[in-house]
């Protein structure tokens, strides 16, 4: 689907989503609002069970034609809504995205991580035309921007989708033209109050006085339209079963509830043409209708897993990796891929995806964000002062994924500091600066030896469990926490230990004091394998320090966390810092020091390797 708004206010927040109130929130339609002008749509067929998983039913013998291959890990973030550049929305969810992207290929997986571009509609064309330019040009220009910031955050994408590829545009008018064939697309009058800015029909119920949208603050016009609908009220059932078999289906567990409440309710039919908007995908049966972005944007999910030497067809992309693995969205956008989106797979005959995770809005310091209060939050610039491993760990260690979270530059500086620059990057650093006064900068012993009957091993293997249950249960924040329990043990035990005095002592004392310091190092060797879904360039820079090259950092799976990977002989690096601590200006602005700032330039001059100097 399309991530449709930017910097939206829903009930006092602003979507931490890439689709924020201003997505598409479709008008559900009531019995007066309909005139047929062809055929209604038929019941719904009794026989189709969903206890069943529903696999793509397109191949014409019905085999399980993927019976033999290794089923990917399909992850996807929303398509970002093009008539504005980026926001802190859609990028907190691409970082998170890409943390689980990154931890599912520590596991082993054949990861398939989507993302891209919704670049129809009128808020496009009229957005274009205001700027002087093509809505192709526009679209070109906004989903460049798209890539730079992705670039600038580390996301490690595998797939980038632009819904006006030609080859999304045919599987969109194949999926259509199924759907159309099964009976459960029927034309049909529609009138109602209609925002510009949310390109929806309102519900007057919603609506403020003088017929104001509660979001833009704007009256909204009566419109009336021939549209295609398309007839969800006939998966009623169907859903209902469904989610009584998949009860894994929305995460949290608490949306759950919200969605089936609303199927409770009962479903109505939705519009999925316009007849007034030229810049879009035209429906196949009429020319004179463009489709609606529930038939357009959302079949990107499937559009992105073509490869670009494959002749483009429905069947091919499904085959290629569908069900999706994990549909990660806003929770403000939830009815539609936890609604809409299975029944239109359903009706295609395709599977629905396997999960759908809704997560929280973003406030900045406790207000909603805006242009009018001059508070909103640009990810390129927070990126820019502070560098992608700072943006990247605050929002995934103090929001708790799913949960609405509160962005305070104050707190932003407080926790980089304290967790990345002391807790982890100075006990790294005091480790190293004593490993190379007193052994050379040379391991005395394995790690594996240093660390018999010492119960330091077993409390960093615990936690390093514990980070990846975490992981796997999609809790971000807690996955950071028990890593970073990992650098408070670690400091913990240097300070009980005192390998500066052993060392001074001599002897035995001195053998001691040099296990030691084996035994700190193995454990940032594993923080730096546990983090690096969070804070990739980070952990990349203490596997450096730690003597590894950039191949094996890449090569690095899940199972190097286990105990034992320094080796005695092994030289480490020069020790210098792997995260300059940020700093607050003499003049009370909040800043970064110097070394943070040669920090952000050596990235931009040094993009392409992907190596931060700090």
């Amino acid at each position: 689907m399309a991530g449709r708004a930017f910097l939206c206010h829903h009930q006092g927040l602003v979507a931490i989503t890439p689709f924020s109130s201003i997505s598409r929130r479709n008008s559900f339609l009531t019995p007066n609002h309909f005139r047929g002008l062809g055929r209604s749509p038929k019941a719904a067929p009794a026989a189709i069970s969903t206890s069943t998983c529903l696999r793509c039913s397109l191949g014409s013998d019905g085999e399980n034609t993927n019976a033999n291959k290794v089923e990917p890990f399909v992850l996807t973030t929303p398509l970002y809504y093009v008539n504005a550049p980026p926001h802190m929305g859609s990028a907190y969810t691409t970082i998170a995205a890409d943390a689980i992207a990154r931890f599912q290929r520590l596991l082993g997986k054949k990861v398939i991580f989507i993302t891209g571009t919704d670049e129809h509609g009128e808020k496009i064309a009229t957005a274009a035309e205001a700027n002087g330019r093509s809505p192709r040009e526009h679209c070109d220009t906004v989903s460049n921007a798209y890539r730079m910031l992705w670039k600038d955050l580390d996301i490690a994408y595998d797939k980038f989708i632009r819904t006006t590829d030609p080859r999304h545009e045919g599987i969109v008018e194949e999926f259509y033209s199924r759907v159309f064939n099964n009976g459960d697309i029927y034309r049909a009058d529609y009138e109602g109050l209609y925002c510009i800015n949310c390109e929806e029909y309102k519900d007057e119920k919603e609506l403020l006085a003088n017929n104001c949208c509660p979001m833009h603050l704007k009256p909204c016009a009566l419109r009336k339209e021939d549209n295609y609908f398309f007839a969800l009220s006939k998966y009623q059932k169907m859903l209902e079963e469904y989610f009584k078999s998949n009860p894994d289906f929305v995460k949290p567990a608490f949306r759950l509830n919200e969605v089936q409440g609303w199927i409770i309710n009962g479903l109505r039919d939705f519009s999925i043409s316009r007849s007034s908007v030229e810049w879009g995908i035209p429906v196949p049966t009429d020319d004179k209708q463009t489709i609606y972005v529930w038939f357009d944007a959302l079949l990107g999910y499937v559009s992105a897993l073509l490869d670009k030497d494959v002749q483009p067809s429905l069947e091919k992309a499904v085959g290629a990796g569908w069900p999706a693995s994990l549909h990660l969205i806003g929770k403000d956008i939830l009815r539609f891929h936890a609604v809409y989106w299975p029944a239109m797979l359903m009706s295609a005959g395709i599977s629905p995806p396997k999960m759908v995770f809704g997560h929280g809005f973003l406030t900045k310091d406790g207000m909603k964000m805006g242009k009018t209060l001059g508070n909103t939050l640009e990810p390129k610039d927070l990126v820019d002062r502070f560098g992608s491993d700072a943006v990247r760990y605050f929002l995934l260690r103090e929001i708790e994924f799913g949960n609405d979270g509160d962005f305070s530059e104050e707190r932003f500086i407080n926790i980089n500091n304290a967790h990345l620059a002391n807790t982890i990057g100075n006990l790294l650093n005091r480790t190293l600066g004593l490993l190379k006064k007193n052994c050379q900068s040379t391991l005395a012993i394995n790690s594996t030896t240093a660390a018999e009957g010492n119960k330091f091993k077993d409390t960093v293997e615990n936690l390093v469990n514990k980070a990846k249950i975490h992981y796997e249960n999609l809790s971000l924040s807690s996955a950071c926490e028990s890593v970073l329990e990992i650098g408070n043990a670690g400091n913990i035990y240097m300070d009980e230990r005192a390998p500066w005095s052993l060392f001074k002592q001599g002897g035995s004392s001195y053998e001691t004091a040099s296990k030691d310091l084996v035994l700190i190092l193995e454990a940032m060797r594993i923080i730096a394998v546990a983090l690096s879904p969070v804070a990739p360039n980070l952990s990349w820079r203490i596997y450096a320090q730690l003597g590894f090259s950039k191949d094996e950092f890449e090569a690095t799976t899940w199972s190097d966390t286990r105990w034992g990977g320094l080796k005695a002989g092994s030289v480490m690096a020069e020790p210098k810092p792997v995260f300059a601590r940020i700093e607050s200006r003499n003049d009370g602005e909040e800043g970064i020091v110097e070394a943070t700032e040669k920090m952000s330039k050596a990235k931009k001059k040094n993009r392409n390797q992907g190596l931060v100097q700090a």
